[in-house]
């Protein structure tokens, strides 16, 4: 029986490999045209590919796990129009027209064929927390699979008693508050190792007191990344704290308002209100230093493409706001929420984490004071916000007790001086402080 052999496409800009995440089909199963195939993880997002052609399964080519080239082979599947010649006839000897149109091409990477009907069977889910009696969506259970929920443990919301996606990230959120509560036993492993890249002569571990992690997928990405930045844009930091309890009354108000009744609102809105003001009045900050083949030259973008780092089960992420700079407060309210569902579900898209232009780093939700981050590649600033706690605070002479937090940033010297880079932070500082000034 002839078959078809479907190989890794590029699924984004210049990839050039991606991991088997989960396999969707087995051998055997019947596909048509543009069923899923195989869960991918490229050094963006996962992504899911689904069939070129429509047949039987033939040979699974790559291992979960495994991490393939693109245009490798992957898949085999059986040509319908072949398996017609044997099985398709009539009981007078006529060959019958096949179901499903063979040799059909990748949905954008070809012409389509038609879509068929049936589905293939699905392969047995990973082993994951016991969930049996919760009513919860599909995509509500991956969501929990995903950030290591049992769905027992959440507590629903639903007008028909089934979880919710708030209930599930209201839940995580709970979690990673209190998750260094209790001390943790002593492991019996002394040393634990997570290397770069292990040398040819390297020995073997030995067997429960070292393990080895491959660099691979998102963290792969994000240590070339970060290395290239390190070593090619001077880092300058600054900070300063701040007195944000206008800001945290800004937004227990916000959080009353029915206009944002269906919308989360958090210190982050403000702080990513404050930086496009911000960046409006010290436009360097949110330039670009381009090497040409001409020579080194600034560019200034004159929008904002807002970027925020997400910590996610797949490593860290930097998906932007496309032209922040035209949202109002509740349209910015909404994006962000999206951009930090999308990232926690993995389904950050490529084209969604290209193309910022500065970046805010939240590190106050991992109880964080401040920090000296590292510029986003292609960027020259970023700015953290740490976490906002009561403490004292002279106020007209008195000492009081007030939400404080820092606000600090590293820029590319190369780009911006000294004053720069000082007026902006101010300026941020200025609107937790007084979030009035966006009325400006």
């Amino acid at each position: 029986m002839s078959t078809q052999t479907f190989v890794l496409p590029d699924v984004g800009e210049g990839l050039t490999e991606a991991e088997i995440v989960q396999w969707r089909v087995a051998p055997g199963d019947e596909v048509g045209v543009n069923d899923v195939l195989v869960e991918i993880e490229t050094a963006k997002s996962l992504v899911e590919l689904p069939s070129p052609f429509a047949g039987t399964v033939g040979d699974l080519l790559a291992k979960e796990g495994e991490t393939v080239e693109v245009g490798a082979p992957i898949i085999t599947i059986a040509d319908p129009a072949a398996a017609a010649s044997v099985v398709g006839q009539s009981e007078h000897g006529e060959a019958k027209e096949p179901d499903d149109a063979g040799g059909a091409v990748l949905v954008g990477y070809g012409s389509v064929g038609e879509v068929a009907s049936r589905r293939p069977k699905r392969p047995a889910e990973r082993p994951v927390a016991a969930s049996v009696g919760v009513v919860a969506k599909p995509p509500i259970r991956k969501l929990a699979r995903d950030l290591g929920i049992d769905l027992v443990e959440v507590t629903p919301s639903g007008p028909a008693g089934e979880v919710t996606r708030d209930d599930v990230m209201k839940h995580a959120s709970q979690a990673s508050v209190f998750r260094n509560i209790e001390t943790p036993e002593w492991s019996e492993v002394r040393e634990e190792t997570i290397p770069v890249a292990a040398p040819a002569s390297a020995p073997e571990a030995v067997e429960g007191r070292e393990e080895t992690i491959p660099v691979k997928g998102v963290r792969k990405a994000t240590a070339s990344g970060m290395v290239r930045s390190a070593y090619t844009a001077p880092h300058v930091s600054v900070w300063t704290d701040v007195d944000a309890t206008r800001t945290m009354e800004l937004v227990k108000r916000l959080k009353a308002s029915p206009d944002f009744a269906d919308t989360k609102v958090s210190p982050l809105l403000i702080m990513a209100r404050a930086v496009i003001w911000a960046v409006r009045r010290t436009p360097m900050i949110n330039a670009a230093w381009i090497d040409t083949d001409e020579g080194a030259e600034i560019r200034v973008r004159h929008f904002v493409n807002l970027g925020i780092a997400a910590a996610t089960p797949r490593g860290l992420l930097v998906p932007n706001i496309k032209d922040a700079q035209n949202l109002n407060t509740r349209e910015l309210a909404r994006a962000l929420e999206k951009l930090t569902l999308t990232a926690r579900e993995g389904k950050t898209s490529p084209a969604d984490q290209q193309h910022g232009t500065i970046t805010i780093t939240n590190i106050g939700v991992f109880g964080m004071d401040a920090g000296t981050p590292i510029i986003n590649p292609g960027e020259s600033g970023i700015i953290a916000m740490g976490a906002i706690r009561q403490k004292p605070w002279v106020v007209d002479g008195e000492v009081r007790p007030r939400w404080v937090t820092t606000v600090s940033g590293s820029f590319d010297h190369r780009v911006i001086d000294g004053d720069g880079m000082s007026r902006f932070v101010a300026d941020v500082a200025s609107v937790l402080e007084e979030p009035a000034l966006l009325l400006d």
